[in-house]
């Protein structure tokens, strides 16, 4: 029996696609959409990039598409992927393809007209269908079937599909943690925990990127945990070894209870111990961005928090260090406390105070020290370290304080300060 997507894909309908589809079919030639946007509207996932597959050559893909003014960009054009942009939108176009020599990181390819060739060389079912302009679904290798039991396989032979990729270990366990239900498919599993070694060959940028899209997943803890049985996680990210994933499962309820966005990076702060020397080696290993390294550091720095302390301390704490360390702490805190509050009273109390701080941090704003070092030159001091000290002193004083003392009252210090 066919399926049609054409119900539920309003996308489908956009009058831009449609013309690109059309004049790429034109003649003995055809053109389908593929991959990640039959597979999302078949479950019910919104759709962000839209993929077609072609039998055009890319240098007639190019000449199409030009020719009805659309703008082609010649992306990965060694691999017969053209960008079109038609209606100010991105298309990735893509000539049929078979790989005729891989390395476990990229292929050579051949061009070719076999959509079955080309389904097979893909990674999962799910991501192997094709649906044509009117919506019907084009299915060589039982993608629809997987989707809807919610099942990841592999295409063909596991082993062979990640010795293609070795990248397509991570992407077993990130697609299974997006839309893959029960246990994954046991071949596929085991080809992972034989062939993990290979991620060894990839590059710390494709891992980390990996990672990340797997841990934005609704629920990413059944994932890592599959991931820790096959011995991949320890292999990308050893700082979780002993430290453990347990506290996963508690921020994604949280998450859920509390409307929390999902955090990748306060998910992967959840299994990883809060030791500022390893956040600082992890960071480089993985190439982290400035700001996500960074943020890693404060979190790992920000001191522990006692469920009591008043928001009056803990506004001390968040002008001496760093808002989002203290932030992040505090969201783990709380998400362990619940898990603990359903069978005792005291971690009840305990959640309550993690989520009044909590509440009282997102919406601190740190306070502006009044005065300056030419406030203190206007008082006669002269630049240097005893100016530097004085300022250091009055600012310490004046956090202990709770920020209270006034402009007036912090000059009339420092004129003290100077007389001595």
């Amino acid at each position: 029996m066919s399926v049609s997507i054409a119900d539920r894909a309003d996308w489908l309908t956009e009058k831009h696609l449609q013309r690109l589809l059309a004049l790429l079919t034109d003649g003995d030639e055809a053109a389908r959409v593929a991959g990640g946007a039959v597979r999302n509207t078949l479950i019910g996932q919104p759709v962000a990039d839209i993929d077609i597959a072609t039998t055009c050559l890319p240098e007639e893909t190019i000449r199409r598409a030009e020719a009805a003014g659309f703008k082609a960009v010649p992306t990965g054009i060694e691999h017969g992927t053209i960008t079109v942009v038609a209606g100010g939108k991105p298309y990735e176009i893509t000539t049929l393809r078979a790989d005729i020599e891989t390395d476990g990181r990229r292929a050579k390819v051949l061009f070719g007209r076999d959509w079955k060739l080309d389904a097979e060389r893909r990674d999962f079912t799910i991501n192997a269908l094709y649906a044509e302009a009117d919506g019907t679904v084009v299915d060589l290798v039982g993608g629809v079937a997987d989707i809807e039991a919610r099942r990841l396989r592999f295409i063909g032979d596991p082993e062979a599909r990640i010795r293609e990729d070795y990248l397509r270990i991570l992407r077993f366990f990130r697609f299974f943690a997006w839309y893959g239900e029960g246990r994954p498919d046991a071949e596929g599993l085991k080809a992972c925990a034989r062939l993990k070694e290979g991620l060894a060959q990839l590059s710390v940028e494709r891992v980390w990127s990996e990672l990340k899209k797997l841990l934005s997943a609704p629920d990413p803890s059944r994932a890592l945990l599959w991931m820790r049985q096959a011995s991949v996680l320890t292999s990308v990210l050893p700082e979780s070894e002993k430290w453990g994933i347990d506290a996963i499962h508690g921020l994604t309820k949280a998450e859920k209870d509390l409307g929390w966005t999902p955090d990748p990076l306060l998910r992967l702060e959840a299994v990883v111990p809060p030791d500022a020397a390893r956040m600082k080696l992890l960071a480089e290993r993985l190439k982290f961005s400035t700001a996500e390294a960074d943020r890693l550091r404060h979190w790992a720095l920000a001191a522990t928090v006692a469920s009591k302390t008043t928001e009056g301390e803990l506004a001390k704490r968040l002008y001496r260090g760093d808002r989002q360390g203290f932030v992040d702490r505090l969201r783990l805190w709380l998400a362990s406390t619940r898990v603990r509050a359903v069978e005792d009273n005291d971690a009840m109390l305990e959640a309550g105070g993690f989520s009044r701080l909590l509440a009282f941090a997102l919406k601190w704003e740190k306070p502006v020290f009044p005065l300056k070092g030419a406030d203190l030159t206007a008082l006669g001091a002269k630049p240097g370290p005893k100016l530097g000290e004085i300022l250091k002193n009055l600012e310490a004083e004046w956090v202990e304080a709770g920020f209270a003392p006034e402009r007036g009252t912090l000059l009339e210090r420092a004129a003290q300060a100077l007389e001595t």
